[in-house]
């Protein structure tokens, strides 16, 4: 126990030693502006609301769905072809005889395990394909959330908080000159 007290003390102290040396800068900026409080301008991004409502967002999200309609169509076709193999072996299963009912079980099984396999490798492209898209996305925005804050002069930008005053919400902001034809920023 005392090894732990000893060993805790110096960081302990280390830690009111910055908070004190923080204190003293914010009260040093604070006198510069007449109020005791620190001088600053923060702003807050709803990065979800941009990945929804901003056009290239939107742009990304038409092209994924162009790329990939054929390929869940064929899936939703193969999937209605195996429904109906499954409900003809229910119904006629009883009446058919044991070569024809293997062969058809056998045959079910084949579609069942293809259309499995086709839908894991839909899955993983869509997946790989929508991840490119939204960091394509992102370092569009990034670059907007930059600029803008730089000609607003903000001294930090939020992405991710608790809580957010809509006054330091600058999200419509960004979302202005994303969606701005490309000429125009």
């Amino acid at each position: 126990m005392k090894f732990l007290t000893s060993f805790l003390r110096p960081a302990v102290l280390a830690g009111m030693f910055a908070a004190s040396l923080l204190a003293g800068t914010a009260q040093a900026q604070g006198a510069a502006t007449g109020n005791g409080m620190p001088s600053g301008k923060i702003g807050f991004i709803n990065t979800e609301r941009i990945l929804k409502e901003s056009a290239p967002a939107k742009a990304a999200q038409q092209k994924l769905e162009a790329e990939f309609s054929k390929r869940d169509k064929n899936l939703q076709d193969m999937a209605a072809r195996i429904k109906a193999l499954s409900q003809k072996l229910d119904k006629d299963g009883p009446v058919m005889s044991d070569t024809e009912r293997s062969n058809a079980q056998q045959q079910l099984a084949d579609m069942n395990r293809d259309f499995q396999r086709k839908q894991r490798e839909f899955s993983e492209d869509l997946n790989a394909r929508r991840n490119a898209a939204l960091a394509a996305v992102l370092d569009k925005a990034n670059k907007v959330v930059k600029q803008v804050a730089e000609q607003g002069n903000y001294d930090i930008i939020f992405q991710e908080a608790v809580y957010v005053n809509p006054r330091i919400d600058i999200t419509d902001k960004v979302l202005k000159v994303l969606d701005a034809p490309a000429g125009s920023q």
